[in-house]
């Protein structure tokens, strides 16, 4: 029998009343998702408050898996997860007198940590579509308030919920593909809430946003994931809403896009300034790298002063930042871990009856790898939560299909 067979023949579980650990464990998922995107609305009312929804997440997860006696299931991404810690904790032992390091090493941690658990809750107890609306929904908010932060606050390029347009930029462009998932969800919601997020990231001004965009376009494409017709209407509802913001706020759009020209050729030469001394850092500190946050501390030194008003900026290239602070070791890892994701995703597409969730995952993880070579987004969420997802869908499709493919007693 083959697997698509099994998956079709397999039903357990199904009816299944969930527990009250369950339904925690569902809550704190799609709260660490919904608030990702929304961390600076958050930081507004408590500096600590973002870290909540991910803190309760994982210690219901421990409390609930302590209770049951249950280890997560093994997956190839939880080694890659493994050795890369160790070298995180290598390097930052290594470095240890940095100024950064331990507050970034602290950063660093609560993602692979996250990771797990996402994998793990994902693949029993909180279902995947689940996890995706809610990272939808909570970038539908903060598309909102970036087209609040343009239209009624007056600012030249959206931020809303993040300080810097890119960075929103790129949680509102990861979150796109993800509408692929959601069909259940309607046509009108999804439509709104699709011309809401792409409204909101084109309020940011964002060419690295663009490009991601458009390389999400074109694998869901690609994959024959959205129809030419629904992506036909979504452009022509795209157009009629930029005709009506340049009708009304015209002065204010032209002056945002000249602002937009001038300071975009500034970012290529600063760009071209920390590439270079990253790249550096590289060259200078194979094994173990400069540390975590060792790029900030570095770079006035690495870059000889060429940016005199900014002394402790980022890479703006997640891959070059990496390695120069990790060393050629950590960025391997770090790269090895999007290669085990994406040969996953391949595999749970042959094999799954149901390859919108997967496919979603995959364009929004295109967008990702491509907005992330303009921008440091390892600290954000979508990155590792893409990651969970897949391997999630991959350890649901091997559970169910031993379970539909089992012998039975005659």
């Amino acid at each position: 029998m083959t697997s698509r067979a099994c998956l079709g023949a397999a039903g357990a579980g199904a009816g299944v009343r969930p527990d009250a650990g369950t339904l925690l464990l569902r809550a704190f998922a799609c709260a660490t998702v919904f608030s990702a995107p929304l961390e600076g609305y958050l930081f507004q009312v408590h500096g600590q408050l973002a870290k909540v929804p991910p803190a309760l997440l994982a210690v219901t997860w421990v409390v609930v898996r302590a209770r049951q006696r249950r280890a997560p299931e093994p997956h190839p991404v939880h080694a890659v997860l493994v050795a890369f810690a160790l070298v995180l904790l290598a390097s930052s032992a290594v470095h240890a007198g940095g100024g950064y390091t331990l507050e970034y090493a602290l950063r660093w941690l609560p993602f692979l940590l996250v990771t797990v658990v996402l994998v793990d809750v994902a693949s029993r107890e909180v279902p995947i579509r689940a996890v995706l609306g809610a990272t939808v929904a909570g970038a539908v908010v903060a598309a909102v308030g970036a087209l609040h932060s343009l239209l009624a606050e007056g600012q030249t390029r959206a931020t809303g919920p993040l300080e810097d347009p890119n960075d929103l930029a790129y949680f509102l462009v990861a979150a796109l593909p993800l509408l692929v998932a959601l069909r259940r969800a309607g046509r009108v919601a999804l439509a709104v809430a699709g011309t809401v997020l792409a409204a909101g990231a084109a309020a940011t001004f964002s060419r690295g946003g663009a490009l991601a965009f458009t390389a999400a376009v074109a694998w869901l494409l690609a994959r024959r994931a959205v129809p030419l017709r629904a992506l036909a209407g979504a452009a022509a509802a795209l157009a009629a809403l930029g005709v009506a913001v340049a009708l009304y706020a015209g002065p204010e759009l032209d002056r945002a896009l000249r602002e937009k020209t001038h300071v975009a050729g500034t970012n290529v030469d600063t760009r071209e300034l920390r590439w270079q001394a990253a790249a550096r850092m590289v060259a200078d500190h194979p094994a173990l790298g400069v540390g975590p946050g060792g790029f900030r501390a570095g770079y006035p030194a690495a870059s000889h002063n060429a940016e005199i008003d900014e002394q402790s900026p980022v890479a703006h290239n997640m891959y070059l930042e990496v390695a120069a602070e990790l060393g050629l070791p950590g960025f391997a890892l770090f790269a090895g871990l999007l290669v085990v994701t994406a040969v996953t995703s391949e595999r749970v597409l042959r094999a799954t009856t149901d390859p919108r969730p997967v496919l979603a995952a995959q364009s929004a993880l295109v967008a990702v790898v491509v907005a992330s070579t303009f921008l440091s987004q390892q600290y954000y969420l979508p990155l590792w939560s893409l990651v969970a997802v897949v391997a999630a869908a991959d350890l649901r499709l091997r559970r169910t299909s031993d379970v539909a493919c089992a012998p039975r007693d005659q």
